[in-house]
């Protein structure tokens, strides 16, 4: 009998060969549940070598419960070790002679002269994976289906399954043709019943889209 898939308010999805829960692995939304600004979708993922005690703050450190801005992660995606949300908050303010953050030290002021205007939000799409150590930026929005190479630096917008890499991080292929990545964001497999995505795990991970629709519940 195939074991089950953990539902997705499940802290530890992974289980040690001693049946105990591998805390270094996580399902992001039911981790991060606690942070009005971090919002995450079912089955995404997040791993760490040495597992933080929060993981909010450790994956995106300056996003404040009071932040202006948001952080929003889509269903299925995958966050290696290391990764890093840089949100807005991070910001100073640099278009004046001087970045200096006096409001900081005012008090924590946040409407003082020095201090920024509220930055833009930060989304990532859906089956998104992202490789270890790779930052991403105030603002940036990454489509679905892209692969964020190891050590990457993203900024701006990235279209959907694109492969991108380097610092500032750029499009280094597509994964498939114009057509294909249309079909595939009408699909939506991410938006299926667990069931059905397992039943029909093949299907996802391959390579045969009309095999893919086929599988497509009506």
């Amino acid at each position: 009998m195939p074991v089950p898939f953990p539902p997705p308010d499940t802290l530890h999805p992974v289980k040690l060969a001693s049946a105990k829960d591998h805390k270094g692995t996580v399902f992001l939304a039911p981790a991060v549940a606690h942070h009005p600004q971090f919002h995450a979708g079912d089955y995404t993922y997040a791993s760490a070598h040495t597992p933080p005690e929060d993981w909010a703050f450790h994956l995106a450190p300056y996003l404040y419960s009071f932040s202006p801005e948001t952080l929003t992660i889509g269903k299925f995606c995958q966050i290696a070790d290391g990764v890093t949300f840089i949100t807005s908050s991070a910001n100073h303010r640099y278009d004046g002679f001087s970045s200096y953050p006096f409001g900081i030290f005012a008090g924590g002021l946040l409407d003082t002269p020095a201090m920024p205007d509220p930055g833009p939000d930060t989304t990532i799409g859906h089956d998104v994976w992202i490789g270890q150590g790779a930052k991403i930026m105030p603002g940036a929005k990454v489509g679905s289906g892209v692969i964020v190479a190891a050590g990457a630096v993203v900024t701006g917008t990235v279209p959907d399954y694109a492969v991108i890499g380097g610092n500032p991080a750029k499009v280094v292929r597509m994964r498939f043709d114009a057509q294909t990545i249309a079909a595939l964001l009408d699909i939506k497999w991410w938006d299926w019943p667990i069931d059905v995505i397992r039943a029909h795990e093949a299907e996802i991970v391959g390579g045969d889209l009309d095999a893919l629709r086929a599988a497509a519940p009506i």
